[in-house]
């Protein structure tokens, strides 16, 4: 029994990204880097450079996902297909003395090697989580010190068994806040709860990338498209005196334009398309969390729904409208084609027409001409035989006048069948190619 190659991989793709283990309390600091595929290849190299200073196992070669413990944090490092994440956890307890989120979890690694991570960084989020008791009660609770009151979000979340909190700004320190009241659990579902709240602010910012593009796209759009109506204006007007040249120039423009609208689409079809799927996996971590409401407070999906959904809705808008446009083109360059391709059609036919009149006069100047040779080879071949017989005279006794006009119908009669016998054979010849 022979396996597939790719089975072992493939298998293990499921356990691929298994979840962290976290307990409560625990502090956890996010980032994303976009990344170039050069500047994926660099993340490798930094981070197996971490790594060999601390003397720690290194990561397979072309590895895209790697734990690994460097003293109280945890080092969650994962290659996506254009961006690289970093997460750092720690379950050491925040001093009492000390603001939430004062010290990142991230600041238990070398200062250096973070400002030299490759890249640029997207996202950046800090989560706290707290066992049930260990924060005031009141609901919801006071978190003004650490987030926007005016914009703060909550909801109880997996079934009622933690909170979650933020106002979904950037902070002062360049970070987005989370703050997780938990109810006992296990580490494995906390780790779950964590892990969907980070992926929705990455994805969200990662669907967001198109939204410059498609408010970037809209006014050229715009522009495309009243070029556009100008040329079926133009169609739709041309005279009947020069209807081809001016085809031939509005078929030149209108080629113009579907070069210039492909490469729009070429160039912005990928950043649209990852939207969408981006967005959606923001919708599915969101109902992963099946929240329910605090009092007060908008739960997370209705925050997105309402400031995410319209974003969405205009980079969606933005791509079916190019590709409206591009068919538009297309239909309209196809039309065009035809019509010119009629013309010349027509044109070819005159000239055919033309051609054939001139073939025919010119047959019957050969007919003409073929009569005349006729003639003078009669001519010619009836002086011959009179000429013979005026030599023959003393011995055939016949007058060479008369043997000439009795010759001349029989070599006219000949020559005559000569010509045709010759024509029948050319015939014959064309028609065997």
């Amino acid at each position: 029994m022979t396996d597939h190659p790719l089975r072992q991989q493939l298998h293990n793709e499921i356990h691929a990204r298994p979840y962290e283990r976290i307990g409560a309390p625990a502090q956890i600091s996010h980032q994303v880097m976009l990344v170039t595929a050069e500047e994926s290849q660099q993340a490798f190299v930094h981070l197996t450079e971490l790594l060999s200073n601390l003397h720690l196992p290194l990561p397979a070669p072309h590895s895209m996902f790697h734990t690994e413990q460097i003293g109280p944090v945890r080092l969650r490092w994962e290659r996506h297909g254009e961006f690289v994440s970093y997460t750092f956890i720690t379950h050491e307890r925040p001093a009492a003395d000390q603001p939430l989120f004062a010290h990142p979890a991230c600041e238990r690694v070398s200062a250096d090697w973070r400002a030299r991570i490759p890249g640029q960084r997207l996202c950046a989020n800090q989560v706290a989580v707290f066992a049930e008791g260990e924060l005031p009660v009141e609901t919801p609770p006071d978190f003004s010190a650490v987030l926007d009151a005016d914009a703060l979000v909550g909801a109880e979340v997996t079934d009622a068994n933690a909170q979650v909190y933020t106002d979904l700004r950037i902070g002062p320190d360049g970070y987005t806040r989370f703050i997780v009241l938990s109810k006992p659990m296990s580490e494995r579902r906390r780790g779950r709860l964590v892990q969907r709240l980070l992926e929705i602010e990455t994805y969200r910012l990662l669907a967001l990338l198109a939204l410059p593009l498609a408010r970037e796209l809209t006014p050229q759009l715009n522009r495309y498209e009243q070029d556009l109506v100008g040329i079926m204006n133009v169609i739709g007007s041309n005279g009947a005196d020069d209807d081809v040249q001016r085809d031939h120039q509005t078929l030149d423009r209108l080629t113009q334009l579907a070069s210039t609208v492909e490469g729009v689409y070429a160039a912005s079809h990928a950043r649209f398309t990852a939207a969408a799927a981006y967005y959606d996996l923001v919708n599915r971590r969101v109902a992963d969390l099946r929240e329910a409401p605090i009092f007060g407070l908008q739960t997370l999906g209705q925050f997105l729904e309402r400031r995410l959904a319209p974003a969405m809705q205009t980079c969606a808008w933005a791509a079916r409208r190019q590709q409206a446009l591009s068919e538009r083109v297309s239909r309209c360059s196809n039309l065009l084609r035809t019509r010119v391709e009629v013309a010349i059609q027509q044109q070819n036919r005159g000239l055919l027409a033309s051609m054939n009149r001139r073939q025919s006069l010119q047959l019957r100047l050969q007919q003409t001409v073929e009569g005349l040779s006729v003639a003078a080879i009669t001519y010619y071949m009836a002086s011959l035989v009179g000429h013979l017989f005026e030599a023959a005279e003393h011995w055939l006794h016949i007058q060479p006048k008369l043997a000439e006009g009795i010759s001349i119908p029989i070599i006219a009669l000949l020559v005559w069948l000569g010509l045709q016998r010759m024509h029948h054979r050319l015939q014959q010849a064309s028609e065997g190619r």
